[in-house]
């Protein structure tokens, strides 16, 4: 995909949580030896016209030294106890002027660039509908916001928010698809090494 054509859309990687279950943070774990962090930038880098936004926790001196040399630029979230909402508020303040954003995760280490790009080319053809990763019958993450829906987004809180909002949307304002990528996350150690064994170059 030429990323050219779609200069209005921004992305943003989500990577200010505590991995408390992990036991380190999930943006530094490594797979097929670079952290989820640099391989979801390299991913990502050729979908998109603008630099790629990451939401860090504040400080965090390690996390900022994987972005360097990759087209990204990071925000911090100071709010991040307040659960996974906050990250998406901050997200999409950093990504304001955009026509839509693009919201996902750090730890998704099956993800392929297919897969993304499979929700960006659903979007091109419906730019004011929320393009929602399938989980079931509901959606989630990652997931196409489009700007009318900024605003709706700011009031949510907790961990579960972004969910309810879009659970809570018309049929006609939201489009599911299949992302096979997304449906492993990076929660547990076990997690991390079943990833480590199972992971294709992306």
């Amino acid at each position: 995909m030429n990323s050219s054509v779609r200069p209005k859309l921004r992305l943003v990687v989500l990577a200010a949580g505590y991995s408390t279950r992990l036991g380190q943070p999930k943006s530094l774990a490594r797979v097929r030896g670079r952290s989820l962090l640099g391989s979801t930038i390299r991913l990502l880098a050729p979908l998109s016209a603008s630099k790629i936004v990451v939401v860090l926790p504040p400080r965090a001196v390690r996390t900022r030294a994987e972005l360097r040399g990759l087209r990204a630029v990071w925000v911090e979230n100071s709010q991040r106890a307040s659960g996974l909402s906050s990250s998406v508020r901050r997200g999409l303040t950093a990504a304001r002027h955009s026509a839509a954003v693009m919201l996902l995760p750090v730890d998704l280490a099956h993800l392929k660039r297919r897969d993304l790009e499979r929700l960006i080319s659903r979007w091109s053809g419906a730019r004011r509908r929320v393009v929602a990763t399938r989980y079931g019958a509901r959606g989630g993450a990652p997931l196409i916001v489009p700007r009318w829906l900024y605003s709706r987004a700011h009031h949510i809180h907790g961990d579960r928010g972004l969910k309810e909002l879009i659970g809570a949307l018309p049929p006609e304002h939201l489009v599911l698809v299949n992302v096979p990528g997304a449906t492993h996350d990076i929660d547990t150690p076990q997690d991390l090494e079943r990833a480590r064994r199972r992971a294709p170059p992306r």
